[in-house]
């Protein structure tokens, strides 16, 4: 329980900003918190003499500080603390109940992009038999493993609109090292026009800027596809 020099009990909105759970995880990430930290953030307030942390760290002595113990715990179980009512018991182990899960849980392994043939699969089931253009990205990690593939914009029969901004904030979000640039045909006309040239040369200039580099702009149509990068083009 935190104190004041007098003895006087401080509730978490008295802590130092720095300290107080929440604020400390977006300050310096989730793995800077305490397990009673965390716990506390899920309880969301405690009792008059017990601040939420530290009524996790109540919850948390009695299973010796072990999270495989406390996951055990029923709802019912719960309830016995103090300050611990039914809808905060039930967010603890919903929450643990969510960690098994995802440790159950294989994680899928993204493809790596290894030819402009593996681009053009990648957005097979987005790209294929739409009526209308759209303006896709694959971002990636600096080993070519995909992070994801982003819509960037959707537009009519002959083309659509392309905010650079938007391009490099979704690459920035996810700390891209590197992206492919996809745009459909519909007419399936492989051909760029000299707009998709214009706009390749932009954001490739861009990306050398943003140190996220454009590898290729894929032109994809329901039969084939152009690479700029195959055409030495970038």
């Amino acid at each position: 329980m935190e104190k004041t020099a007098n003895n006087t009990y401080l509730s978490i909105t008295q802590w130092a900003e720095e300290d107080r759970p929440r604020e400390k995880l977006l300050l310096k990430g989730k793995a800077s918190l305490s397990d009673a930290e965390l716990i506390g953030i899920l309880l969301g307030s405690g009792t008059k003499t017990l601040s939420a942390v530290d009524l996790a760290k109540q919850i948390l002595s009695s299973v010796n500080n072990d999270l495989h113990s406390l996951a055990k715990m029923s709802v019912t179980d719960l309830c016995k603390f103090k300050g611990i009512g039914e809808a905060k018991a039930i967010s603890i182990v919903s929450a643990l109940e969510l960690g098994r899960r995802r440790k159950d849980t294989e994680p899928v392994k993204q493809p790596r992009i290894t030819c402009s043939g593996d681009a053009y699969e990648l957005m097979k089931p987005e790209l294929t038999d739409l009526q209308h253009e759209e303006f896709w990205i694959i971002l990636l990690k600096r080993n070519n493993q995909v992070i994801k593939k982003a819509q960037v914009s959707a537009g009519g029969v002959s083309g659509t609109m392309v905010d650079p901004k938007i391009i490099f904030k979704k690459g920035l979000d996810v700390l891209a090292s590197g992206m492919i640039l996809v745009h459909n045909h519909p007419s399936g006309n492989l051909k760029p026009s000299e707009s998709d040239n214009r706009l390749t040369k932009k954001l490739k200039n861009l990306g050398e800027m943003m140190e996220i580099p454009v590898y290729d702009h894929i032109i994809f149509t329901d039969h084939g596809y152009f690479s700029y990068s195959d055409e030495s083009m970038m």
